[in-house]
């Protein structure tokens, strides 16, 4: 047996070898002893209980029971065959029941030999059956390390199928805790494991594994939890740092005539003081010397497209191109229009670079791009293509940042030999916990109020039996002159299902609202660009009162005249969606509207984010219920959710504990931030490890 080392094979443990040990790799990515270490089980079982079978219940619970196999025979069925073992003690009866790996079990099974039986039980034909039991001889059950409370770990449908049952998970962890003593390092400080009260690590993990106690269990599952959170902490608050007093940036020193002619001249409304708030956040940023890399949380509609235009200006003045990234084509076209209206007047050279645009314009563009000649860029993905080369790019801007993986962005951090400051615009809220986790080394400005004169938008839930009272309402808000938005969901699975739903309800509303009294748009995903613009540019210019629409408007268009949102099968929604969704009205003076559809049947869930809606018009109040709902990673996007692959803290249940350790973190930085000090040793290795292991992307936010 090699000396223990976390990352020694999973295949030289006792009792795995190389083809289990290939199984547990591709079904639970585990693949060292560490790996199986910090396997932790996802709940725990009463095992202290014996049951004798006459007093079963028919009530399909987990139970354990001592007995022998008395018989064991083979029973065909209609496809396959199943095992049958007749299971006896001194009460009565039960059959245990096996319908896969019928060859292998049958020839491990032993007549007459005490065994402890544990699984679920099953009540048919006034009789009990136990199908696939978790089984262990006696002799064994009492040799090994054994607790009340037993774990249970995750698993996958295809290790079951090859025999590797929970109690197997068991026996290969305690193979792995007789290797060990002795062996695991100390990852914490002396005085934060003394001045918080921790256990040690060695028997955190063996409590988390084989608890001794409910007490001993909580406090194991503190401590681990405790220490996952702060060495997270520990490196985006050094990364932090690191960047601040190492990664150089361009000095904007001057702010000069772009910026001043269009805040005397142009800019359409006076600023709230949010606004101002985070302008001079940034000024002082990228005044500093240091790379500016900003996280922008504002609200639907609070203007954080006028803070980054005012950026954009900041940099021009200085000498630099600025660029603005966004998801999606419509948002890209939505930002490129409003910017140029605005800087209407003034000499500031914008561009539009899209998927659709053109060899020729594209070949333009690039050249003008490279000389210095254009200002300012906006764009989708197509920006980061290795062929876009700017003559000295300062300011980047992402927007809808969760939209992007790390990989995406870093290319921007490519573009030049000194790093763009970079500003993350985000219209989603993003709750302050997962703020802390995700985004824990970026600086956050927070625009937290709406332009003067924007009312809330009222948000009602209607069900489809309602439907003929919405759409009088829609006809009075029509004759009063305003719009109407009505999306229908798109789930990607299902297009032929939503392109089918969102036909139908087009239908229905032309039925309603008849030529020529109204004019209806229809914008979906299977259009071709300058179709979709078209009916874009109809709705905009008004020829149309209705845009029936799939979720493409979801972010960014920006039409003040429309009043009335009304979305069908709103609990096929996510919350963010909804609030998104809900945030393209309200956009003007008038008292805006949005209207959820739904069926009569609701999930809980569904109830819960309908519910939210209704009650509040806050994004971060919104996102809270979000995160509660469904979880940081679904949140993140695909790309992002990765970021947190948290093995045993939950970022909901356990905010108390990763605002303490952040506070703990940062002290620790702040007091020795090399962690040179002596007592900061087992952190310096530690993190170092976790450094190591965390990729390239680890400098770009």
């Amino acid at each position: 047996m090699p000396q223990y080392n976390s990352n020694t094979s999973l295949s030289y443990l006792k009792g795995v070898g190389p083809s289990r040990a290939d199984l547990l790799k591709k079904e639970l990515g585990i693949r060292t002893f560490g790996d199986l270490l910090n396997f932790f089980p996802n709940r725990y079982i009463d095992r202290t209980q014996f049951f004798k079978i006459n007093q079963l219940e028919q009530n399909s619970a987990e139970i354990q029971i001592l007995g022998k196999i008395t018989s064991i025979k083979t029973v065909q069925q209609k496809h396959g065959s199943r095992l049958v073992a007749t299971f006896v003690d001194d009460t009565g009866t039960i059959e245990l029941v096996w319908f896969r790996g019928a060859k292998w079990i049958k020839e491990n099974l032993k007549v007459n030999v005490p065994y402890v039986i544990f699984g679920k039980t099953n009540y048919f034909n006034r009789s009990f059956s136990m199908p696939h039991p978790e089984m262990e001889l006696v002799a064994e059950y009492k040799k090994n390390l054994r607790t009340a409370m037993q774990p249970v770990y995750p698993s996958t449908e295809m290790l079951t199928n090859k025999g590797v049952s929970n109690r197997v998970v068991q026996k290969m962890i305690q193979s792995l805790f007789e290797e060990l003593p002795g062996r695991v390092r100390e990852t914490l400080s002396k005085p934060i494991i003394e001045s918080h009260k921790l256990i040690a690590k060695y028997e955190a993990l063996l409590n988390v594994h084989f608890p001794k106690s409910q007490e001993l269990l909580t406090r194991a599952q503190f401590r681990l939890k405790f220490e996952e959170l702060f060495f997270i902490q520990l490196q985006l608050i050094r990364k932090k740092m690191i960047r601040k007093s190492k990664i150089k940036g361009f000095t904007f020193d001057k702010v000069g005539a772009f910026f001043n002619t269009f805040y005397t001249n142009n800019l359409p409304f006076d600023l709230t003081n949010a606004q101002k708030r985070v302008l001079k956040e940034i000024r002082k940023d990228v005044g500093s010397n240091a790379q500016m890399n900003r996280l922008l949380q504002g609200d639907v509609g609070s203007g954080k497209t006028i803070v980054g235009l005012l950026c954009m200006l900041l940099a021009l003045d200085n000498g630099f191109q600025a660029c603005i990234m966004a998801p999606t084509e419509i948002l890209a076209i939505q930002h490129f229009n409003s910017i140029v209206e605005m800087l209407s007047g003034m000499e500031v050279n914008v561009a539009l670079l899209t998927g659709s645009t053109k060899a020729k314009a594209r070949r333009m563009l690039h050249e003008r791009l490279e000389n210095g000649e254009l200002h300012i860029l906006i764009g989708t993905h197509a920006l980061i293509e290795d062929k876009v080369k700017f003559k000295n790019l300062g300011l980047a801007i992402i927007d809808e940042q969760h939209r992007f993986g790390v990989e995406q962005r870093s290319k921007m951090w490519l573009k030049n030999e000194l790093p763009p400051h970079v500003l993350v615009m985000t219209a989603t809220p993003i709750p302050r916990t997962l703020a802390m986790s995700v985004y824990g080394d970026l600086d956050i400005s927070v625009i937290d109020e709406l332009p003067p004169g924007r009312k809330e938008v009222a948000t009602a839930h209607r069900y489809d039996s309602n439907r003929l009272s919405v759409f009088k309402f829609m006809k009075d808000e029509i004759a009063k002159g305003r719009q109407v938005y009505v999306v229908y969901p798109l789930i990607q699975e299902s297009e032929k299902m939503d392109y089918k739903d969102l036909m139908d309800g087009y239908e229905s509303i032309s039925r309603e609202f008849p030529i020529p009294n109204y004019q209806i748009s229809i914008l979906h995903g299977k259009m071709k660009p300058a179709d979709k613009e078209f009916e874009m540019q109809r709705f905009i210019k008004k020829e149309t009162q209705i845009m029936v629409a799939t979720t493409v408007i979801e972010v960014g268009v920006n039409i003040p005249n429309a009043s009335v949102m009304v979305i069908e099968s709103a609990e096929r929604f996510g919350l963010s969606q909804l609030h998104q969704l809900r945030g393209r009205v309200g956009r003007g003076a008038d008292q805006s509207y949005c209207i959820l559809m739904t069926s009569f049947k609701l999930s809980a869930d569904s109830k819960i984010r309908l519910e939210t809606m209704v009650k509040t018009t806050d994004g971060f109040e919104v996102a809270d219920v979000d995160l509660k709902l469904r979880g940081p990673g679904n949140i993140m996007g695909k790309q992002q959710s990765g970021v947190l692959n948290l093995k045993i803290a939950d970022i909901v249940k356990d905010a108390g504990i990763l605002k303490l350790v952040r506070s703990i973190a940062f002290e620790t930085l702040q007091e020795d931030p090399s962690l040179q000090k002596e007592e900061n040793l087992p952190l310096k290795s530690t993190y170092q490890l976790i450094h190591k292991n965390s990729g390239v992307w680890s400098n770009i936010s």
